[in-house]
């Protein structure tokens, strides 16, 4: 495989059937199937999510990322009674939260959520996202005040392509069973998969650690550039536990559990070893992890840096055949979809 088509955005375009497009949770949450592609072997394996303990090399760490996903879709007014829809994306501090709105606004424009919360607009970025500050009455809110508010009026943010309104059933699927910090906007959806149970079960047998890493809607976002190096890759606040920090800096192996925490494993190993801070890298296959053995992942969207993370650990080409089979084979793709294990 040539060096530049490695580099191009249109090598990592497919065609997916839209039924394969997963708009509901698998249920149980292991009952969804599992591909396993052994790169040393180079055989793939069909299963089922509830087998992926047997499939975990012996000699390894598993590495989970604990963000949990917060009601970040929020539907107001504009005083003058316009309809507005707001996404919430990231804190950039305590008061100044990054958002996206559906709706015209400008600096300075207030948008009303019930009696006694509204935000206000303090910047028009030119990548269409806006700064807003948000209220409580009179009283400016830190993002953490914000958050019990939002969890009572707010809705669950599903994926743009999953065409539908959240439902209760939502509140507790797109959610892994370890989530415990809040603040992504999409959820680290390889860890959807495991059930409480399976989970303990897991973490008695193996060695693992915790790390955050709060996704935003920038995950979302496919490559526009001709050329993948040219992407401005979208950065995420992360941090990583005393725990995690230890196995990465041992010479064990490590299973990352999702794009999200091998992004962040990466970021630490690549940048310094920094224990918290924002993360903005973009693997892909000139750009090779460099801590991270294994990997658990879901099935990505055409053109995203998530499928260009995938091909960083097993090249364009087997990537390609990899997802080809996943259709072939009627994988469901996606947030809610099933899972591939590379080992």
């Amino acid at each position: 495989m040539s060096a530049s088509k490695e580099l191009l955005t249109q090598s990592y375009d497919f065609t997916l059937p839209s039924e394969l497009i997963a708009t509901h949770p698998a249920s149980p949450r292991d009952s969804a199937k599992l591909l396993v592609y052994n790169r040393q072997t180079k055989k793939i394996t069909h299963t089922v999510f509830s087998e992926f303990e047997k499939y975990i090399p012996q000699k390894c760490a598993l590495i989970f990322n604990d963000t949990k996903v917060i009601k970040a879709r929020l539907f107001g007014n504009k005083l003058s009674g316009g309809k507005i829809e707001l996404l919430i994306n990231r804190a950039l501090n305590a008061f100044d939260i990054n958002v996206y709105i559906r709706g015209k606004v400008k600096r300075d424009t207030k948008i009303i959520f019930n009696d006694d919360f509204y935000a206000q607009v303090t910047k028009l970025n030119d990548d269409g996202s806006r700064v807003v500050h948000f209220f409580n009455t009179q009283a400016k809110l830190r993002f953490e005040d914000i958050l019990p508010i939002i969890d009572k009026i707010g809705h669950v943010p599903l994926p743009p392509y999953i065409q539908r309104e959240d439902t209760a059933q939502d509140e507790d699927e797109y959610q892994s069973v370890f989530a415990s910090n809040e603040g992504a906007v999409a959820a680290p959806t390889a860890s959807l998969h495991f059930t409480d149970e399976q989970h303990k079960q897991i973490c008695e047998r193996f060695e693992h650690a915790y790390l955050t890493l709060h996704v935003g809607s920038g995950t979302f976002k496919p490559v526009e550039a001709e050329t993948i190096t040219n992407h401005p890759m979208h950065s995420e606040y992360y941090d990583i536990s005393d725990n995690a920090k230890k196995i990465l800096d041992s010479k064990t192996p490590i299973l990352s559990v999702g794009t999200t925490s091998t992004r962040t494993i990466e970021f630490y190993a690549k940048h310094g070893k920094k224990q918290r801070g924002e993360a903005n890298l973009f693997l892909h296959p000139q750009n090779k992890p460099s801590r991270v053995n294994h990997l658990l992942t879901n099935f990505h969207l055409p053109k995203s840096t998530l499928l260009m993370l995938v091909a960083s650990f097993v090249g364009l080409e087997v990537s390609q055949e990899l997802y080809a089979e996943a259709i072939k084979q009627k994988y469901r793709f996606y947030s809610y979809g099933d899972a591939m294990l590379i080992i």
